[in-house]
């Protein structure tokens, strides 16, 4: 190619019917089932907290684009190191070298608990990440057995989707085999009530009936995400670790959702629970919204699977890298750890306030910036009010917030909002629930 050539960007319609046709008529239908509005939300750009749609309606986004933006939509630090390695080299296979993942992975494993050595795998995504966590678990102790929490969610590719507890991610293709699931200790609604102890024996009730005894391993969200910001109690992942170790096994921690200062108490879910994990799963904000993944293990849990090669494609990206190293900087230099504590503590209070005024709320739950609300129509029954939790979703949107409808009944409005949302933004926030909440009472009459 002979000197500079100027390269026009590929046109974009930004006709609202256009892009709806384009992906119905496109997309398969794998991919077009996950739509949560009865209109399609079509947004063109964010600016931290903030997104705007096609038409330029502002709305604060409290989901974080399914929790994958951590630090703010098109936060000046992230685009700048992407742009910069981008402008440099955007690919470097993993079978060569290059500084930028080899940094991430040191600064990854400096956060993990000192007194071990810790190694990284990165992947292409989170799902990718549960697949190798199982793997390794399987491979290092020579174990097939797996057991994960009911209610929990590990992502929808062949291998995650089968620790999945939610029936709504787990198609009618066959499972993944040896997997086993174990009663998850929801203070709110799990089976055996409030307290820890019983969710523990029927933890070994389990190992007793379900396995032969030696387990590859258990799989643990520090909180469930997609199961409704279920927050595991104290005592809970210390003594699951103290069984499944006992039978042989390793503790694998998802971290996907709870990591990143999310819970506003610490850079990971599991420091608060007295336990160090073998492997710990990373993905969605690690890189702002730019595509990766990661396994983070002990050297003697990933060193069993020297023998063979494992690589994924993209996992080891420099610009996705570049833009992870900028993640934990941000997250470092502007507190936002702290930020999630006090203005999650202030819309914690905000929704228990709601909780107060409008009965069908049944539970208020969350830490940080990992907050629910669950609609119930009987606070005794506790039966979900599911047609009501879409419609106070959709009117959520009118009055310009975006939340998620979370839950295996869908009843859960779940808040996970980017770490910088700003004390300024709490009138609205919870101003814009209030009247989606007022919406429901006089829809009801």
């Amino acid at each position: 190619m002979d000197g500079p050539h100027s390269y026009d960007p590929a046109p974009v319609s930004w006709d609202t019917d256009e892009i709806i046709a384009r992906r119905d008529r496109y997309y398969a239908a794998s991919q077009r089932a996950f739509v949560p509005y009865a209109k399609p939300l079509i947004l063109k750009k964010g600016s931290m907290q903030y997104v705007w749609d096609e038409e330029g309606n502002r709305l604060t986004d409290l989901l974080g684009m399914n929790l994958c933006i951590s630090v703010g939509h098109a936060h000046p630090a992230v685009v700048a190191a992407v742009q910069a390695q981008v402008a440099e080299l955007t690919h470097c296979t993993t079978m060569f070298y290059h500084p930028v993942p080899a940094h991430f992975a040191e600064e990854l494993a400096a956060t993990m608990p000192a007194g071990e050595d810790w190694v990284v795998h990165f992947t292409n995504s989170g799902a990718e990440a549960i697949d190798l966590a199982l793997m390794m678990a399987r491979v290092r102790t020579g174990n097939l057995d797996v057991i994960a929490l009911e209610n929990s969610y590990h992502g929808a590719t062949y291998g995650a989707q089968s620790v999945t507890g939610l029936q709504n991610f787990r198609h009618n293709a066959g499972q993944l085999s040896n997997i086993c699931f174990t009663s998850d200790p929801n203070q709110y609604r799990g089976v055996h009530g409030p307290g820890v102890e019983p969710y523990l024996v029927d933890l070994e009730r389990t190992l007793a009936t379900a396995t032969t005894g030696s387990v590859a391993g258990m799989i643990i969200e520090p909180v469930q995400g997609y199961g409704g910001i279920v927050e595991m109690p104290q005592g809970f992942i210390s003594g699951a670790a103290e069984r499944i170790r006992a039978a042989g096994g390793l503790m694998i921690i998802d971290e996907v959702q709870s990591g990143f200062g999310k819970t506003g108490r610490a850079l990971w879910g599991f420091e608060h629970h007295d336990v160090v994990p073998d492997i710990v799963v990373m993905a969605k904000g690690i890189g702002n919204g730019i595509p990766l993944g990661a396994v983070v293990a002990k050297r003697d849990v990933a060193e069993a699977m020297a023998g063979k090669f494992l690589f994924h494609t993209y996992g080891a990206n420099p610009a996705a890298s570049a833009a992870g190293r900028a993640v934990l900087r941000v997250i470092q230099e502007d507190r936002m750890v702290e930020n999630a504590s006090k203005v999650g503590a202030v819309l914690h209070q905000g929704l228990k306030d709601l909780a107060a005024r409008y009965p069908i709320i049944g539970n208020v739950r969350g830490t940080g910036f990992m907050q629910a609300i669950e609609l119930v129509r009987d606070h005794d029954t506790k039966g979900p009010a599911m047609e009501e939790t879409a419609f106070v979703f959709e009117r959520t949107r009118e009055h310009g917030i975006i939340v998620s409808k979370s839950g295996n009944y869908r009843n859960v409005l779940r808040m996970v909002p980017p770490l910088c949302l700003a004390m300024e933004d709490m009138d609205h926030v919870l101003g814009a629930l209030d009247r989606s909440f007022a919406d429901l009472a006089e829809h009801l009459g």
